[in-house]
């Protein structure tokens, strides 16, 4: 299929807060032309910030201002971009949580989900946020991906790790360590492992295969070394492939990344935030990238954060926002592709 023909989906790129480098990094992935033939990008943000970031990066953009992705051109060198209100742009300062930096990611993020539920966009691309700035302007939620699970009325919202052959899913992400061991009940697993197959099968892959990640070292040594192995996680595996779900596990921490990086699992249910971030991350910190599903829409970020101590110095790498909206691009086309 060549690139006349082959499906691009509309994706929506979240400047995020303001006063980070999110606005750098956007302007660096909207330059990138392998990213224009994967899928039909633009941004919802602000022209004025947008403008203001270019000028540290010393590059001149050219717009087509939009009110609907209908409007937009998707041709590589003009930025369509959807703005979301009037802001006092002039008092966004770098490096600096703010108020009304907070407002402003906020209410991208609230069209991007408008835009989703109406079904004009297929996809969402995020740039960080920082919550400290949201929790000014009265957001509850710790993070993006419980706005959007919350904001879609959504039953689950499952955090998915791409990186190269690894996909890696979490039964919990922001909990302490001792918290995140005791939430790792049979149900919990079982429950995880259950909507893993359904997502998983709606991009096209049948049987997939679902490695179940061990939480004590050498997977407890038969309880001499914790017994959840054997309460737990052996109990949800089996209950999962009583059900008919290919799963297997649970598989010792220290050697199941490993392995499917190789491509072996479809899947890798991870028990704890570290246990999956430290595999991926050290295996590729820049193509780690953060995926969501269980919404009506796919949704992506970088797995970084505001950069506050770097904002407006032009040193941002565009690098890990371009693999998320490739990413996110790559999974939304599966799915069309699969209905």
């Amino acid at each position: 299929m060549n690139n006349e023909t082959k499906f691009r989906p509309v994706t929506a790129i979240t400047m995020g807060d303001p006063a980070g480098i999110g606005p750098e990094i956007v302007v660096g992935a909207m330059l990138d032309k392998e990213l224009h033939e994967c899928c039909k990008p633009f941004v919802i943000g602000s022209i004025a910030i947008m403008d203001r970031a270019a000028k540290v990066l010393g590059r001149e953009l050219k717009y087509n201002k939009i009110e609907d992705p209908a409007q937009a051109k998707y041709e590589y060198g003009t930025i369509d971009i959807m703005e979301t209100g009037d802001y006092d742009t002039d008092s966004i300062e770098w490096g600096k949580v703010q108020k009304l930096a907070g407002q402003m990611a906020v209410d991208w993020i609230m069209k991007s989900i408008e835009l989703g539920m109406s079904k004009k966009i297929d996809a969402v691309s995020t740039a960080p946020i920082h919550k400290e700035a949201i929790k000014l302007v009265g957001v509850k939620e710790p993070g993006h991906t419980e706005i959007y699970q919350h904001q879609t009325n959504s039953p689950y919202a499952l955090t998915m790790f791409s990186c190269h052959k690894l996909r890696v899913f979490f039964v919990s992400r922001h909990m302490s360590l001792v918290d995140a061991c005791h939430y790792a009940t049979k149900e919990v697993v079982l429950e995880n492992v259950v909507n893993i197959d359904k997502e998983l099968r709606k991009i096209g892959i049948e049987n997939p295969l679902i490695a179940v990640a061990g939480l004590n070292p050498h997977n407890g040594d038969h309880g001499l070394f914790g017994t959840e192995e054997i309460t737990d996680l052996e109990p949800a595996v089996k209950e999962a492939q009583e059900m008919g779900i290919n799963a297997v596990g649970p598989c010792p921490a220290d050697s199941v990344f490993h392995i499917g990086k190789s491509g072996k699992y479809d899947a890798i249910l991870s028990l704890y935030h570290d246990q999956g971030h430290i595999a991926c991350k050290t295996l590729d910190f820049e193509k780690s990238v953060t995926l969501t599903f269980g919404l009506p829409f796919i949704r992506s970020s970088v797995d970084h954060g505001t950069a506050f101590d770097i904002a407006g110095k032009g040193i941002a790498d565009e690098v890990s926002l371009i693999e998320s909206t490739k990413v996110v691009a790559e999974y939304a086309a599966k799915q069309h592709e699969s209905k």
